[in-house]
């Protein structure tokens, strides 16, 4: 039995909601807290996680990862080391998020790009797309860093200016 837990905190991007999930027998493999991160939305975010009756505001279970977001935003942190929940997603989707970890920081590729990744070419692509907006953990897993063949912004569950400050934070320019 888990239970689903949330916290806000506030970001250069706007507040973040941050949800996650604690196992009935607490701290882990998932933390000093216990709790394994489910979803980072935030404001107008197409898709992101709504608070639901029966969940419990708890940011102390989260003061590691919004310590971590803190740094990232800072310029200070190029990576994010928190626990993540599982089971989110379909096949197809996981496998395009991890090609999304595997990123490097301050680095860009194309959306046809992971889709080679991913053995998804050609008309693929547009699932690739799909699965990439669906993202649940915006900034965690960078998304941000997926842009259009021919170098320009697209799609971005947060919109496109959270894209844009997100990528000048990891050019130094943030």
């Amino acid at each position: 039995m888990t239970t689903t837990v949330y916290a806000r905190v506030e970001s250069p991007l706007g507040e973040l909601l941050l949800v996650g999930e604690i196992g009935a027998d607490g701290p882990d493999a998932a933390g000093a807290a216990g709790v394994r991160l489910r979803s980072l939305s935030m404001p107008g975010q197409k898709g992101g996680a709504v608070v639901q009756e029966g969940w419990r505001q708890a940011p102390e279970a989260f003061a590691e990862v919004a310590r971590q977001l803190e740094a990232y935003f800072a310029g200070h942190s190029t990576r994010f080391d928190v626990p993540l929940a599982e089971g989110a997603g379909t096949e197809f989707q996981r496998r395009v998020w991890a090609a999304l970890e595997s990123i490097p920081y301050g680095s860009t590729v194309s959306y046809g790009e992971v889709a080679a990744r991913v053995g998804a070419s050609g008309a693929g692509v547009r699932a690739v797309g799909t699965a990439i907006g669906r993202n649940p953990l915006l900034v965690v897993r960078p998304c941000h860093r997926v842009i259009g063949a021919d170098g320009a912004l697209r799609g971005y569950a947060g919109g496109l200016e959270r894209k844009k400050l997100l990528l000048a934070i990891e050019d130094g320019a943030g």
